[in-house]
């Protein structure tokens, strides 16, 4: 099963980065290395049901189970102990990560209400892109009736450039619909 975005970034994509940037060789031309899909939970240590229903919602959007993330220390005034589940995520890699991306992109970014595009600053330095949604409804596989609360989620792209100018060409070139300031 090859992927569309998969397809496009070795046949398009690469090939236009490389021209741009003038890299010597194929190995330094960026690429999407991993997406970290992260949901956090204050509910979930003392609500089991929303980690539950959290994991399953994560699991439909990404086609990969999700991972319990737990508290790394104690703050009492957040209730909360060393240990307790605080939230869910999902690492995609390879095959996944591009039919995830495809989905994103085109499917589910276009859904948001007065949706004008992405702001483009939101590069950490070195090339990777993080999201933030507010709520799941714009995923297609999410049934409305099914879910019992609306929850946001972080979506982290993970790039293997160096420059935010290069992560920035790279998911241009992909089809991420960026807002022009």
């Amino acid at each position: 099963m090859t992927v569309r975005l998969k397809t496009l970034y070795y046949d398009s994509v690469a090939p236009k980065l490389q021209d741009q940037f003038k890299y010597h060789n194929k190995h330094q031309i960026p690429k999407v290395s991993k997406v970290s899909v992260n949901r956090g939970l204050g509910e979930a240590s003392q609500n089991a049901k929303a980690l539950e229903r959290s994991q399953e919602e994560l699991a439909v959007i990404t086609g990969q189970r999700p991972v319990v993330t737990r508290a790394k220390q104690a703050i009492a005034g957040f209730k909360i102990r060393q240990g307790m589940p605080v939230g869910v995520m999902v690492t995609l890699r390879g095959e996944r990560m591009y039919a995830f991306l495809d989905r994103l992109m085109n499917l589910a970014l276009p859904r948001i209400r007065d949706f004008r595009g992405i702001n483009p600053k939101s590069f950490d330095g070195r090339g990777n892109f993080t999201l933030g949604l507010r709520e799941q409804l714009i995923f297609p596989e999410v049934d409305y009736d099914s879910i019992d609360q609306i929850r946001g989620m972080d979506i982290s792209i993970i790039t293997t450039a160096s420059t935010d100018e290069e992560g920035r060409a790279l998911l241009k070139l992909l089809g991420m619909p960026f807002r022009e300031n």
